[in-house]
């Protein structure tokens, strides 16, 4: 029996939040590396976003679910549990899933969440963009409280794909060990979102990938990460996401503190990273070539 063969999605996350994202996105998709992206359908520049994607057929182009930090689909008053009276959720993903336990509890916190993922789908249905994935800012796609209601409505949206964030904690603290602390609590945190998710995607028969990887080194996925990383990339389908932008978009720094934008960017189309990736035999797919 011969070796699996090794394929890897690539992943730009937000796209849609500014065009300085959407630029890098579609540079690093024509000029690199870059497979996938996954659009942010509130974001300030999602108009643009939606149509240099019909620009660029190749481009698989997923639904980025924002629960946290950014604007709701749905009117305020139809989920006011969820929104501040401006429609922007909160800012801090760890109250905010707290809050979305809580409000879990009382049918109407059920209620207005899946009003909200709904409202979300159905903007990204009527772009007339192909549905290839599914993953959420911050994760949040993964949270006990979310997850059972995107299995829920995945037949009626077309949700076959989405990411289950699994990085590799080791090989990321082998690599990096700065920002040990946020490290392992992510590590802790999301080993138990993959024990709970992962049986339960598979029971839907909804694709994911074996490993994902960029989380734990996010804002820092730089071209020595990648040379790092390709070469011991295991057989199967990984994945790697990322958050590239020609220059640091004022909308997301208030978020994305120290993120190296540009250098992920210069990453992505990097001669050397597409020449490791030739060297170890590892096939560039999108979700959408996946389901």
């Amino acid at each position: 029996m011969g070796v699996a063969p090794r394929r890897l999605v690539v992943s730009g996350d937000d796209f849609g939040a500014a065009r300085e994202v959407n630029a890098a996105i579609v540079g690093a998709h024509r000029s690199g590396i870059l497979t996938s992206t996954s659009l942010m359908v509130t974001g300030e520049a999602a108009a643009e976003a939606v149509a240099l994607a019909k620009e660029h057929p190749r481009l698989a182009v997923g639904l980025h679910l924002v629960l946290a930090q950014g604007r709701a689909a749905a009117p305020s008053a139809e989920i006011p549990h969820l929104v501040t009276g401006a429609g922007s959720f909160r800012d801090r993903p760890i109250l905010a899933g707290l809050r979305y336990a809580w409000e879990y509890v009382a049918r109407s916190g059920r209620v207005e969440l899946r009003r909200e993922i709904e409202a979300q789908l159905a903007a990204f249905a009527s772009t007339g963009l192909r549905l290839a994935h599914l993953d959420g800012h911050l994760n949040m796609h993964l949270h006990p409280m979310v997850l059972p209601i995107l299995l829920e409505v995945a037949p009626r949206y077309g949700i076959r794909a989405v990411r289950l964030s699994r990085d590799d904690l080791g090989a990321a603290l082998r690599y990096d060990s700065r920002h040990l602390t946020r490290k392992l609590f992510e590590g802790v945190v999301f080993r138990a979102l993959t024990a709970y998710s992962a049986p339960r995607l598979a029971a839907a028969h909804i694709v994911t990938a074996d490993r994902v990887y960029g989380m734990h080194q996010t804002g820092h996925v730089d071209e020595r990460y990648l040379l790092a990383l390709i070469g011991s990339l295991p057989s199967g389908v990984s994945e790697i996401y990322c958050h590239p932008a020609e220059v640091a978009p004022a909308v997301l720094a208030a978020y994305q503190p120290g993120y190296d934008h540009p250098g992920e960017l210069a990453a992505l189309t990097s001669a050397h990273v597409r020449a490791a990736l030739v060297a170890a035999d590892v096939q560039l797919v999108s979700y959408a070539e996946l389901v």
